[in-house]
């Protein structure tokens, strides 16, 4: 029998965010949540509202960036009294609006694995690649931070059992994604009857998969079940061996090329001095210094990946979240940039203190060094 509907399908080899032009990827982190990446009370942060979002979104889609990944959060690091600081746009329908409203980006949802069902994820996924028209990705996060699962009467699972449970996820919803009829699935933590989801997503055989699996655990699911990784690299200078380590591991157990890609926050200015000046005002006078404080309590011990220096502990999460600081003029945030590429990372997820002025500031001084530098296309 004819289908009615034409076919839409692309491969996800295609997508731009793994088969662009550019030798390195750049995305946008982060750009849903109050304060962006940073825990600041700056007044030109992010402040999360839906026109903001979309000037965000559109600036960085005319720029050329490949993705836009958001970060999936139910409440904030800061006191609760900072009401401000606790808003966030929910990643799926945030991605959905947004996909409308641009033509050529990925847009990503960010998700926890434990409290979105793969039957529920199932269609929203395909609804917003459909939207985005093919556009879409998936950014799996195997667990958090245990006070936002108990908001959800949750608790969090032991670490290595939380990458099972993602793995039989991945698993279910590949197996709804391939069914041309009703199927059972019977696992040791997902059990459903008659599952049938239509439609498909656009992407064939299925989106667009992102993950940040720095535990062993988590670097095995990464390998098996994602095309981008999210790598943690303490400094630029030993990312090679990192990045290294990551694809030569997937490709040994698995047989599968993962890409790498690295958070990065960039302060950009007319002198080195002058950059450095604007990261510490950013850290000493705005920083949120308790949020930071919760931050670390809450996720570095649970993380078994963190590799900080602990004085700066504070403020690398104060200024990127934890990511690498591109800090300097024009020519040195690309010279670092190279040197990352030299490594072999793949992409970088950007954030600034202030995201529209960034990327206006990307436009007009780093994207042509960055096409001097063979980069960018």
């Amino acid at each position: 029998m004819t289908s009615a509907y034409p076919d839409l399908s692309v491969a996800k080899e295609d997508a731009p965010i793994l088969s662009g032009p550019s030798r390195l990827k750049l995305a946008v982190f982060s750009a849903n949540m109050a304060g962006g990446a940073n825990l600041t009370t700056h007044p030109d942060a992010p402040r999360v509202t839906w026109a903001e979002s979309v000037r965000i979104a559109q600036a960085a889609d005319a720029a050329g960036f490949e993705g836009l990944i958001p970060v999936a959060r139910w409440r904030g690091m800061a006191a609760p009294g900072r009401r401000t600081a606790h808003r966030s746009f929910d990643t799926f329908t945030w991605a959905a609006g947004l996909a409308a409203v641009t033509r050529r980006i990925q847009l990503f949802a960010t998700f926890h694995v434990p409290v979105v069902h793969p039957v529920a994820a199932a269609k929203q996924i395909a609804t917003v690649d459909h939207i985005s028209g093919g556009r879409f990705a998936l950014n799996v996060v195997a667990g958090w931070n245990v006070e936002e699962f108990r908001m959800f009467g949750i608790e969090q699972r032991e670490h290595d059992d939380r990458y099972a449970v993602a793995d039989e996820w991945m698993t279910f919803l590949r197996r709804i994604y391939e069914a041309e009829e009703e199927l059972d699935f019977a696992g040791d933590h997902f059990t459903a009857e008659r599952v049938l989801s239509e439609p498909k997503p656009v992407q064939r055989p299925t989106p667009v998969v992102m993950n940040a699996g720095f535990s062993p655990a988590g670097r095995d699911f990464a390998a098996k079940h994602a095309d981008i990784t999210f790598a943690l690299l303490p400094s630029a200078d030993r990312a090679k061996r990192v990045v290294e380590a990551i694809t030569a591991d997937a490709a040994a157990r698995y047989g599968r090329q993962l890409r790498v890609f690295a958070g990065a926050h960039v302060v950009c200015a007319p002198s080195q001095a002058q950059a450095e000046e604007e990261l510490a005002r950013m850290v000493g006078e705005f920083g949120d210094v308790e949020a930071a404080q919760r931050a670390i309590r809450l996720l570095i011990p649970n993380s078994q990946s963190a590799d900080f220096d602990a004085a700066g502990m504070a403020a690398s999460a104060i200024a990127g979240f934890f990511a690498l600081p591109l800090v300097g003029t024009p020519g040195r945030v690309v010279e670092q940039m190279k040197e990352l590429a030299d490594a072999g990372v793949d992409g970088l997820a950007l954030s600034w203190l202030d995201y529209e002025a960034g990327l206006r500031q990307y436009v007009e001084e780093l994207h042509p060094l960055l096409v001097a530098a063979g980069l960018r296309s």
